[in-house]
């Protein structure tokens, strides 16, 4: 998914997850800082992804069209492909520098930009990323119109999960510290953000690296307690063989958590997560998933799946279509194994393409039953929303909702009548007598 973002002189295109969202709008800021917005030609910053093989075809795609609609621009390209394929990207005639994932977040990598006509050599600046310890705690005061914001409390990841080159785009698991945390959401809920959403690459893995036997629940546990008129607190990606009895009494005992989870499952078959190198089996994410529904039965779960993956056979993939109705998924994030140079999967014996593909689109159809399911279920109830813009807003399991235009933002009692297949329909419920 691409979002484009315009401010002033400053163009930003993001691919991926939503810690590069929250990254975008840090990297516009610190480039206004630098003075990019008053160049003549103005600048594109490509906040690229490297988590398929399709998205950095993407953002090459979006370099090339940048260029042409923006001749005279000044195209800088950061990001997790960035960081794994500097060269590649430097030898682009369209770009004019590469930077870092770390030095993309701070207003210098911005300034003394190269020359036009430059060789590639000079006009990459990308660090170890192995090298960096420290995740620093950057302030965004606006993402998602004035109601919800993310807030990044994790960077890197120490596992190694075979298909995966994320840890070598974003370097090893840190922490933002805790107090640093609770700071920016007190700030943020002071300016009139109702909800707030923790990122991170390996978000479950927080603190580990932090003096003390400090856990995510602890920090959720901290933020809820510190920052009492936080009305929402969510989290991003969770991996659930991380989760500590801290997040599972928040879970169970806190009405300010919102009961969404989206688990980090990647596939349903046992072999497969082995072969994967994942930390959990098919029956740990079961009894996960049975465990939590048990303490907040409310709870809605979405997943990423990995389909096509090598050496999957039917009946592993069985197993992964499966592993949708026994964990009860609502919302599933659907991948076709891409194979990544460098990783050990790339190595095993692949699958034709074809057959990725269509288990690819099996695995999406069943994601998306799921997904209707869940809207039957939802329709005709209540639910309290949270109006994000103009006739649209999510409920507390993130579900989206078509509203009145008129209705103002912030968090209402809604009346569900129906949904399309992909969003809800409501209206107030004081329309229809409720109190």
């Amino acid at each position: 998914m691409t979002t484009d973002r315009n401010n002033g002189g400053i163009k930003v295109l993001t691919f991926g997850c939503r810690l590069n969202t929250f990254e975008s709008e840090v990297m516009r800021r610190e480039a206004e800082q630098a003075g990019l917005g008053a160049l003549s030609g103005g600048a594109v910053l490509v906040n690229t992804c490297a988590v398929t093989g399709e998205a950095v075809r993407q953002a090459r795609q979006a370099i090339r069209r940048a260029r042409r609609e923006n001749p005279k621009a000044r195209i800088i390209v950061a990001g997790c492909a960035a960081q794994i394929e500097a060269d590649s990207f430097a030898a682009m005639d369209e770009v004019d520098l590469v930077i870092g994932n770390d030095d993309k977040l701070h207003a210098h990598a911005y300034r003394a930009l190269p020359d036009f006509g430059v060789n590639s050599t000079e006009k990459t600046r990308v660090n170890d990323i192995m090298s960096v310890r420290e995740t620093a705690a950057h302030l965004v005061d606006a993402i998602e119109g004035r109601t919800r914001a993310f807030i990044q409390v994790q960077n890197g990841c120490d596992h190694r999960c075979t298909f995966c080159v994320i840890p070598f785009g974003r370097g090893p698991s840190r922490s933002v510290p805790m107090g640093a945390v609770v700071d920016q959401i007190r700030a943020l809920v002071e300016n009139g953000y109702r909800e707030i959403v923790l990122t991170g690459v390996d978000t479950t893995s927080w603190g580990a690296d932090l003096p003390g036997k400090l856990s995510l629940g602890r920090l959720v546990d901290a933020i809820l307690r510190e920052v009492p008129n936080l009305p929402r607190l969510r989290l991003s990606s969770i991996d659930s063989v991380e989760v500590d009895d801290a997040l599972l009494d928040v879970i169970a005992g806190d009405h300010r958590f919102m009961p969404h989870l989206h688990l980090s499952l990647q596939h349903g078959d046992d072999m497969i997560l082995k072969r994967m190198k994942r930390r959990h089996s098919r029956a740990e994410s079961i009894a996960f998933c049975e465990n939590v529904r048990g303490l907040r039965p409310d709870i809605s779960f979405g997943a990423d799946l990995i389909a096509g993956f090598p050496t999957e056979t039917e009946a592993m993939f069985e197993n992964a279509l499966s592993i949708v109705d026994d964990c009860h998924l609502d919302h599933l994030h659907v991948f076709p194994f891409s194979p990544r140079p460098g990783t050990p999967a790339a190595r095993m014996p692949q699958l034709d393409r074809a057959l990725v593909r269509e288990r690819a689109a099996r695995l999406r159809q069943k994601g998306e039953a799921a997904y209707v399911r869940h809207l039957d279920a939802m329709s005709g109830g209540q639910a309290e929303v949270l109006v994000e813009k103009s006739g649209f807003g999510r409920t507390d399991q993130y579900t989206p909702v078509a509203l009145p235009e008129w209705l103002e933002e912030g968090i209402h009692r809604i009346h569900l009548i129906g949904h399309d297949g992909v969003t809800l329909t409501g209206q107030p419920a004081a329309l229809r007598g409720a109190a």
